[in-house]
């Protein structure tokens, strides 16, 4: 079963994938008339709160939607992720990773405007958004089982067993085998136990006490992450331009990976930039789409943000961490005990607990978003009524992703993130024209 898993998911990542998520992503970049550009000031803008209006529909404030979407992005997609990329597409990977940034950063303006303009109500009435109902209520009634694909995806893709399986890596690296305490299965099993009491007690209050949670925690997160690595590249300073030099030449000649092929750098890259940002594959627009916000052009402003943070800052300082300390030469390491062991040289003796700290926090608060965005899926597929059962399975299959294989759980993931990406870039393309018709009303109005 494990075998059939990274077969599917090498398989549909293989081409039409990347076409199209970068080559869609770059249709909406150019149709936009590069807007992440021209509007970067504005969006920093309004996500300062200016806009803000509590009397308007929704459950959460802009701040707050983009706050549980960068908790969701900015994660073990950036401490793991990176280091998976290195891991197997070499330093060349980074720079298709830049590169899916700044197209995802146009992909999710378009889908998160489109999340506001096309929000539907589930069976209790509550206003909701996120691609299901952009395609329900943009494209129409024929177009629903695109929305139900997408919705059985998110509800297996969206689990926490990447971020389980992480983090269950670190606490034992770094706590448990030093110390002799590792009992190897038990240890997992009592792990994933802990993480799943810790989960429930915050994402059974809903997405108030999720996005409350998230907009504390994502702060102190990448505040105590940037200063880790920060004082990692201060040590390597002098390398720092040899470095940024490697990933780009590495890009086009593919010397770290089967033997010069560029195009399977390209695809490594795409891949982990998809999961990091998740920018195309439909996570963020749920999240925004219940924002108190009635301009869908300022939330896709605030949404088009999140790329940028995720991958061109965060994922870019990880990446230059294990570049600078040599260690994605030298080490087999993978995954997360590859950036661990990163640390460790850069900072020695403190370097492995700064990342654990920083790890437990990432792990968590994105655990906690991806629960939300699992329950709007099931919600879609079952109703309101039921979507609580969701969550009861969300939280037993975090015991299951300690246990298993990183191998087979990266695969998983990422399969269904393709298949999620299908519905998502489809209906976002389809209606594209209404995203570009609104850009034009709204910043004819902010010139007034």
């Amino acid at each position: 079963m494990g075998q059939f898993i990274i077969d599917f998911s090498n398989w549909i990542w293989d081409t039409p994938m990347l076409l199209l998520l970068m080559g869609g992503g770059f249709i909406l970049f150019a149709y936009s008339g590069f807007l992440p550009f021209r509007h970067f000031g504005h969006a920093l803008k309004v996500v300062r709160g200016k806009y803000d209006d509590e009397n308007l529909p929704g459950q959460i404030s802009s701040r707050q939607a983009l706050s549980a979407a960068i908790a969701a992005t900015v994660g073990l997609g950036n401490i793991s992720g990176v280091a998976i990329a290195i891991n197997m597409g070499g330093p060349g990977a980074i720079f298709w990773m830049w590169i899916s940034a700044f197209v995802g950063m146009a992909t999710k303006y378009f889908t998160c405007t489109l999340a506001i303009m096309y929000r539907g109500k589930d069976t209790q009435g509550t206003v909701q958004g996120g691609p299901m109902y952009v395609i329900e209520e943009g494209m129409g009634k024929k177009w629903k089982p695109l929305a139900i694909l997408f919705s059985v995806a998110g509800v297996l893709g969206l689990l926490a067993i990447f971020q389980a399986n992480q983090l269950t890596a670190v606490l034992r690296s770094v706590l448990l085998i030093p110390n002799g305490l590792d009992n190897g299965e038990t240890t997992k099993w009592v792990l994933g136990i802990s993480m799943m009491i810790i989960v429930a007690i915050v994402i059974l209050g809903g997405i108030k006490r999720i996005a409350a949670v998230a907009s504390r925690l994502v702060p102190f997160m990448v505040l105590l992450y940037f200063a880790t690595v920060l004082i990692i590249m201060f040590r390597f300073y002098d390398q720092v331009p040899a470095m940024l030099w490697l990933i780009v030449e590495d890009a086009f000649t593919g010397n770290a990976v089967m033997g010069g092929a560029v195009g399977a750098v390209m695809v490594i890259g795409a891949r982990r930039a998809a999961f990091s940002n998740e920018a195309g594959i439909g996570t963020a627009p749920m999240v925004h789409g219940a924002s108190k916000n009635n301009e869908p052009v300022r939330e896709g402003l605030i949404a088009m943000l999140g790329p940028f943070i995720d991958t061109v800052v965060v994922c870019t300082l990880t990446a230059l961490v294990i570049l600078l300390t040599g260690v994605w030469q030298s080490t087999d390491n993978d995954g997360v005990r590859l950036t661990l062991s990163a640390f460790e040289m850069g900072l020695p003796g403190i370097g492995k607990y700064l990342l654990m700290v920083a790890v437990l926090v990432f792990a968590l608060s994105t655990m906690f978003t991806y629960s939300y965005y699992g329950h709007k899926c099931f919600n879609y597929l079952f109703g309101a009524e039921k979507a609580k059962y969701y969550n009861y399975f969300y939280l037993i299959t975090i015991v299951g992703g300690a246990v298993v294989s990183l191998e087979v759980v990266v695969s998983f993931i990422d399969g269904m993130y393709a298949v999620m990406a299908i519905p998502t870039m489809i209906s976002t393309i389809y209606l594209a024209p209404k995203v570009k018709a609104a850009t034009k009303e709204y910043f004819g109005r902010v010139r007034k």
